[in-house]
């Protein structure tokens, strides 16, 4: 997928002095002097942090971005999930000598407490499922571990999460880390590049959207959590919502196809994972939906999967991808 103008503007962004913001009250050398402690609530848990971590790992490359901007490759002891997602052009050199623990799934247990880190910063809690061989949050907690998940990927909050989410979690992240500057500066780009959306599609008429994935021959639709604010934000009018039965338990369903051709809905956008997945949802839309008004009108919009979880600039990106091939008259 293209880079979009806030990763663009993310590559030279020069660190000003800002006021600070959020839970810290001081800075990392009065802290490792014994300061003030920083706590932030995540997930309903209490995190108390008397230093700085130094030994941190994000379990995927969205987490991975994030603490790359914060400019915390120095304190990397590792990075997961790789080959989901690929990190922007500008962070790559600064994640060559980041150790990869994983590839195409979590790390399991004994890889991520061998890496030896003080802190973990997940999208969801999935990736604390021990059942599926993960470390969980108690096994971390005894190994003295400090596991952060993103806002919006919270069990509570999966339902209702929206983009802002991500603001949260970089105030807090520049709180833990003692880079609050840093933080003010990737919310304030993140902030006015929603700004710029919401001023270019004002007072213009809003397409009906569904928001659809495929894998094979099933079809899947989306109905709440950040992937449903996303579409919302980028000013389209979501023919399936979180009032829907079908989403009262979870934010995404199986769809009968007759059900999508019913909604008819303007655009339709849809995650992908590469090109090929991208190719293969697109021949599926076309060759199943052919008097669908978004395919007859060739309205088929595909964004990142990795631009819709939790905790990522990527959200942002995508509202304005999202965005453009909405209103292009607009952009």
């Amino acid at each position: 997928m293209r880079s979009t103008p806030l990763r663009l503007s993310l590559a030279a962004v020069t660190v000003v002095t800002l006021a600070g913001c959020g839970t810290s009250v001081s800075d990392p050398d009065d802290r490792s002097a014994g300061g003030p402690t920083v706590t932030v609530t995540n997930c309903g848990r209490e995190l108390h942090f008397d230093t700085p971590p130094e030994a941190v790992v994000g379990l995927s490359p969205s987490q991975t971005e994030l603490l790359l901007r914060l400019g915390l490759a120095d304190r990397m002891v590792g990075q997961a999930q790789t080959s989901t997602a690929p990190l922007p052009d500008d962070l790559r050199q600064s994640a060559a000598d980041v150790p990869v623990l994983s590839e195409d799934a979590p790390p399991d247990r004994e890889t991520l407490l061998d890496a030896e880190p003080d802190f973990v910063f997940a999208p969801t809690a999935y990736e604390f499922t021990a059942e599926q061989g993960f470390a969980d949050l108690a096994q971390l907690d005894e190994a003295g571990v400090a596991a952060y998940i993103a806002t919006g990927g919270c069990a509570e909050r999966r339902m209702t999460g929206t983009v802002d989410d991500l603001f949260t979690d970089l105030r807090n992240l520049g709180d833990i880390f003692g880079e609050p500057e840093r933080a003010a500066e990737l919310v304030d780009a993140g902030e006015a590049a929603l700004t710029d959306v919401a001023d270019r599609i004002e007072g213009l008429d809003a397409p009906t959207v569904a928001q659809v994935y495929v894998e094979g021959e099933t079809l899947s639709a989306i109905g709440a959590g950040i992937e449903y604010d996303v579409i919302a934000r980028a000013g389209g009018d979501n023919v399936f919502g979180p009032e829907d039965p079908a989403f009262a338990d979870f934010f995404a369903a199986q769809l009968n196809p007759e059900a999508l051709a019913e909604a008819d809905p303007e655009v339709l956008v849809f995650s992908v994972h590469d090109a090929d997945h991208e190719a293969a949802t697109v021949e599926y839309l076309r060759a199943t939906f052919p008097d669908l008004a978004a395919v007859r009108d060739d309205r088929l919009v595909g964004v990142s999967a990795s631009d819709m979880f939790p905790g990522t600039l990527g959200n942002i990106d995508a509202v304005t991808r999202i965005a453009e091939a909405l209103y292009p008259q607009a952009f």
